[in-house]
């Protein structure tokens, strides 16, 4: 009888616009709700990407994702914004959002320019605030007011080669293991120290020498992306000319490829002589958005900024950490995954980790490696 009443009560109720929910075998009703606050959520095709991750909704992206937007509101291209690991870039859309808004050169000044509380597009991610003398102490002709010029910059003279120059790039089980000497293989540097007749002496007198170091380091081969980024300290990563890359950041904290003086392929040595660039090396002939440069040390790849012909993609184009999902060329094969884009402008390269680094798995600092991750960049 009990079940005819619950039956007949649940036909009126479904005729008066309510659904009733009765588990199997139930003689009542457990719970009613109006049938109009039941609604079918619409299904998401996302792509598929093995370890990659969605970049969390949080008040910092938020805030970012007005800087982050481009112009052209007609672009069916994805908003950088919403920009994340999930979201693989298509060439088109890549196309669409590239331009060459730098071509004179000019770009905005980073100095200051971090934040130490969650990531920020266009900021460095720090792990610590630690401000030492910069290396340089007097402003080129090439930086007036928030801005500067790269096209007018000097650079560091000289052409010295490194025949005892050696790197290796393997994969080792679940490791990208990384081993040189930090002697760059591809490519001369300038004369270090900066030589009196040396027009960038007048500028910054960088006194340090050039010297072998220890690199080894173990990377994830197959990084994992993090939706929360992970803070970093005074360098990024290994490029594949066996250099340091550090980040965008003197010892004083201010914008270092605009104040300090590099050779011609963007790179100087700092107190312990290590050499290492902190934007995009110039003497790179291939600066693709799909070639490898180099891993940071979170093991996720580091490419160039070029679409095509005078399209270039900026920090405007970028999530919170300079990077990007996309397909790419790696090790000799065509992957989706995200990467970290060196550009024109600040900060230059990754602002911070999508991937556990590589210090942050270990107890102490690799070898060679003045202020790694977590730690606060290196005096020069």
């Amino acid at each position: 009888m009990m079940k005819i009443v619950s039956i007949a009560l649940g036909l009126i109720l479904l005729a008066s616009g309510w659904i009733v929910f009765m588990p199997k075998g139930t003689p009542a009703p457990i719970a009613i709700v109006p049938a109009q606050d039941v609604q079918e959520q619409p299904s998401e095709q996302t792509p598929t990407v093995q370890n990659m991750g969605t970049k969390p909704v949080t008040s910092a992206a938020a805030a970012s994702s007005s800087a982050s937007t481009k112009t052209n509101t007609t672009s069916q291209a994805t908003p950088p914004a919403a920009a994340s690991g999930a979201h693989v870039y298509t060439q088109a859309e890549l196309l669409t959002l590239a331009d060459n808004k730098y071509a004179s050169g000019n770009v905005p000044l980073g100095d200051y320019k971090y934040v130490t509380d969650a990531a920020k597009v266009g900021y460095i991610y720090l792990c610590n605030v630690h401000k030492d003398n910069p290396g340089s102490m007097v402003n080129g002709p090439w930086i007036s007011g928030d801005t500067w010029n790269f096209l007018k910059k000097v650079s560091v003279d000289g052409a010295v080669s490194w025949p005892n120059a050696v790197f290796s790039n393997i994969i080792s089980g679940a490791y990208r293991v990384l081993t040189g000497n930090d002697l760059p293989i591809n490519h001369t540097t300038g004369v270090f120290p900066v030589a009196s007749s040396d027009d960038a002496h007048a500028y910054d007198p960088n006194p340090n020498t050039i010297s072998a170091q220890t690199i080894k380091e173990s990377l994830p081969a197959d990084p994992i992306y993090s939706e929360t980024p992970y803070c970093m300290g005074g360098e990024v990563g290994i490029m594949l000319s066996g250099v340091a890359l550090f980040n965008a950041f003197d010892a004083g904290l201010r914008d270092a490829p605009a104040h300090e003086l590099q050779d011609s392929c963007a790179g100087h040595p700092q107190g312990s002589g290590e050499y290492h660039y902190h934007s995009l090396p110039s003497c790179l002939k291939d600066t693709s958005e799909t070639t490898v440069l180099g891993f940071a040390y979170d093991g996720f790849p580091i490419t160039g900024p070029k679409v095509a012909d005078s399209k270039y993609l900026t920090t405007d184009d970028l999530d919170v950490c300079h990077g990007l999902t996309s397909e790419i060329t790696l090790d000799g094969k065509q992957k989706v995954t995200y990467h970290y884009v060196m550009t024109q402008d600040f900060p230059y390269s990754a602002s911070c980790f999508r991937g556990k680094p590589a210090t942050y798995m270990s107890e102490t600092p690799a070898q060679g490696q003045g202020g790694g991750p977590g730690m606060p960049p290196p005096p020069r």
